[in-house]
């Protein structure tokens, strides 16, 4: 039931663009094992190797601390309506933050959301599809606005400064360089 792709196909890229819903899986060398639900309009095919995705502030930021140390990223999506479908996609990842040079290039394929911390392009190396007959259906509703309502409400200082309170480091301690500098202190 298993298959394995080198790329994605023009129906897996449909798949995927149907989706409301992503998990984030990422691993440092030693520690916790994150895995994240993304949504919203966060996720962009680049080509048939790669995909980016917009990372939002949130409660912690544990996918760029992991990055760090281990570049291996898996994306996951399951259909959680029509035909049952799992796709994963394997490779590796690399962060870029609104102090990086290609930062605007890459924001732009975006909508304007408040708190926008780092966007993570990952280089697909394998891409597997599993039947999902266990995954249950769920009807989507929409979106939830709570996010972007709370950015919006405490501003850029305040998202800032929820950074230095909350995003520098993971569950485990490790960095996540959400402040340094583009030289690298």
């Amino acid at each position: 039931m298993s298959k394995l792709y080198e790329e994605l196909n023009d129906k897996l890229r449909g798949f995927i663009e149907e989706q409301k819903i992503f998990f984030v899986g990422t691993a440092a060398s030693e520690g916790r094992v994150n895995v994240s639900p993304k949504g919203m309009d966060s996720l962009r095919i680049l080509n048939e190797k790669q995909l980016l995705w917009l990372n939002l502030t949130g409660s912690g930021n544990e996918t760029a601390a992991h990055i760090q140390e281990q570049a291996r990223m898996t994306l996951m999506f399951c259909a959680f309506e029509g035909s049952p479908l799992i796709l994963r996609a394997y490779g590796n990842a690399r962060a870029v933050h609104p102090r990086d040079e290609e930062w605007n290039e890459w924001i732009s394929l975006f909508p304007e959301y408040p708190g926008p911390r780092q966007i993570f392009l990952l280089d697909i190396d394998l891409i597997q599809t599993s039947c999902g007959f266990a995954v249950p259906n769920y009807e989507y509703k929409e979106d939830r606005g709570d996010l972007v309502y709370w950015t919006d409400k405490i501003g850029n200082d305040g998202v800032k400064k929820y950074w230095a309170e909350k995003n520098q480091v993971s569950l485990d301690g490790k960095p996540t360089k959400i402040f340094q500098d583009a030289d690298g202190s």
